[in-house]
């Protein structure tokens, strides 16, 4: 049976649009979108006398470094810390406020590049009646990612919210999952988790006991992505979420849902 549903939140409940935040080219180098930005809030604050491009690498360095040691381990950097870091990195006199500052810029202009599919809340209503709904994300900036659901509408429907930065792990670690199964006091096989990365949501989700389904709208090729993955497979695949209150009442007149 499933009782409960958990759903991603980025290109699954709502659009990553990576069309606005495309890399920037800085003297012939490519670097993340937010990084101007970054760089006149930081000559702003301080006064320092730090070039774009010089900006730029040490960033790209820092970032390395430091995602060795957390995400390439399954543990969330947030980007607080992330700019903490980098704050003290470049010597400057009020570390945390300015990491606070350019967490800021960097979160604003990546809420702006977020959109919302207009279908998407009534469909989490309809599936609310009957499931308990939850969120299991990765984000580094909870309170972005919180922003977002109550703009969307989507908090009044969720029950449960985990995000990688409260508990310090990333999906496809099983911990996040556990977290979220806990707090839905459901067992995990009585749970369908739903998302569109077939390692973080798919081969995660299932390693925890999960039923899953693998929503293939934002996929460029879900033919060769499939091809090209060696975990877990989806138990179901949607591509589209104004499909799923269909498919769990399919389901449940089966016996499964």
């Amino acid at each position: 049976m499933i009782r409960a549903i958990a759903f991603d939140l980025f290109d699954t409940l709502v659009d990553q649009n990576h069309h606005r935040l495309q890399p920037v080219e800085i003297e012939g180098r490519r670097f993340g979108a937010t990084t101007p930005a970054l760089h006149a809030r930081l000559v702003e604050r301080t006064g320092m006398d730090l070039p774009l491009v010089e900006f730029a690498q040490r960033l790209r360095e820092i970032d390395a470094t430091l995602r060795a040691e957390t995400v390439d381990q399954g543990i969330e950097l947030s980007t607080l810390d992330r700019f903490v870091a980098f704050a003290n990195h470049l010597g400057c006199d009020d570390v945390l406020a300015v990491a606070r500052e350019l967490t800021e810029v960097h979160m604003d202009l990546l809420h702006g590049a977020v959109s919302v599919p207009a279908h998407h809340e009534p469909v989490l209503a309809a599936l609310g009646v009957e499931h308990p709904l939850a969120l299991c994300s990765n984000f580094t900036h909870a309170a972005t990612a919180r922003r977002i659901l109550d703009e969307a509408g989507f908090d009044a429907h969720l029950d449960v919210v985990v995000i990688s930065e409260e508990v310090g792990i990333r999906k496809p670690r099983r911990e996040i999952f556990e977290a979220m199964v806990e707090a839905l006091g459901v067992a995990p096989r009585e749970i369908l988790h739903v998302g569109d990365d077939l390692e973080a949501d798919v081969a995660g989700a299932a390693a925890a006991g999960l039923r899953t389904l693998w929503l293939t709208r934002r996929v460029v090729d879900p033919e060769a992505a499939l091809a090209r993955h060696r975990g877990a497979r989806p138990d179901f695949a949607l591509d589209d979420l104004l499909d799923l209150p269909v498919l769990v009442a399919r389901l449940a007149a089966q016996g499964v849902a």
